[in-house]
C-alpha cells in the first residue's frame, strides 16, 4: 500500500486494486508542483471526497471528466454532479460502505462545514464527512475537516484504524495539540499522518506539536509527491 500527499488535504492511495485520490486540489494548490500533475493522476480508479469546499473538492470535476473515473461522496453533491456536470459518481452517506477496488470504504462523521461557491453565495453540498478505508490488512481513519468530536470514540473502538490522516491545521479544523489529544484518547493508531497544514501561513506550519502528543506513534511529516510505503 502506497499513499502520496499531493499538498493540503489531497492524497493519492494506492489500496487493493484502486487508486485512489482523496480532495484532489492541485490547480491553485500553492505546495503542489504542476507540472507532476499528470504523474499524480497516473492509473487513478476513484475520487473519494470528504466535503465541497474548494480546497477539497478543486479539480474534482476536470479530473474525473479526463479520465472518467467515479466521484465517491455524500449523495447530495455526487447526484447534484451527475445530473448537471454529466459525470459518473458513487453516492451514498454516513454509516454506508462501498467496495472501491477491494478497499471497502465506509463513510463516518466530521464536524465542519460543506458547501461550494455559486453565482449569489455558497451552495449547500450535504454534510462533511471522514471515511474508514480498510483494506491490505490496515484501516485507515482519514478524518476530513474536523474539530475533536465525541463521535471519535465509537468510531475509534468500532472500526479500530491502526492509520490516521488527520486534518490538524488549526483555525479551519483541530489543530496539532488537538488532533494529538484526540489520536491519544480515542484511538490506538500506529501510524499518524497529519494535512491541512503548510499551505498557508494562517496554518500551522509544523507538527511538533502532534509528535510530542503521541510517543510511540509513528508520526509522519509528509513531502509532496513523495510516496509513503504502509
Amino acid at each position: 500500500m502506497k499513499l502520496i500527499w499531493l499538498g493540503h488535504s489531497g492524497f493519492r492511495l494506492e489500496i487493493e486494486k484502486a487508486v485512489i485520490l482523496i480532495d484532489p486540489w492541485m490547480t491553485g494548490n500553492p505546495m503542489f508542483p504542476a507540472e507532476r500533475r499528470a504523474e499524480a493522476l497516473a492509473g487513478a480508479t476513484h475520487i473519494l471526497l470528504t466535503h465541497g469546499h474548494g480546497d477539497h473538492s478543486g479539480d474534482t470535476l476536470a479530473v474525473a471528466k479526463e479520465l472518467e473515473i467515479p466521484v465517491v461522496g455524500i449523495y447530495d453533491i455526487v447526484s447534484h454532479w451527475e445530473a448537471h456536470e454529466h459525470i459518473e459518481g458513487i453516492g451514498f452517506n454516513k454509516g454506508g460502505t462501498v467496495d472501491l477496488g477491494g478497499a471497502k470504504v465506509t463513510m463516518v462523521p466530521a464536524s465542519h462545514s460543506s458547501s461550494i461557491s455559486g453565482p449569489t453565495g455558497p451552495i449547500y453540498t450535504g454534510t462533511e464527512s471522514g471515511y474508514m478505508i480498510a483494506g491490505e490488512g490496515h484501516v485507515i481513519y482519514v478524518s476530513g475537516d474536523t474539530c475533536i468530536s465525541s463521535e471519535m470514540a465509537w468510531m475509534g473502538e468500532y472500526f479500530r484504524p491502526d492509520i490516521g490522516i488527520l486534518s490538524a491545521g488549526g483555525h479551519f479544523t483541530m489543530d496539532m495539540r488537538a488532533a494529538g489529544w484526540a489520536a491519544k484518547k480515542y484511538f490506538d493508531f500506529k501510524t499518524v499522518i497529519p494535512c491541512h497544514y503548510r499551505t498557508f501561513p494562517l496554518l500551522e506550519q509544523s507538527a511538533a506539536a502532534l509528535i510530542a502528543a503521541l510517543p510511540g506513534v509513528d508520526v509522519i511529516e509528509p513531502e509532496v509527491m513523495a510516496p509513503i510505503s504502509l
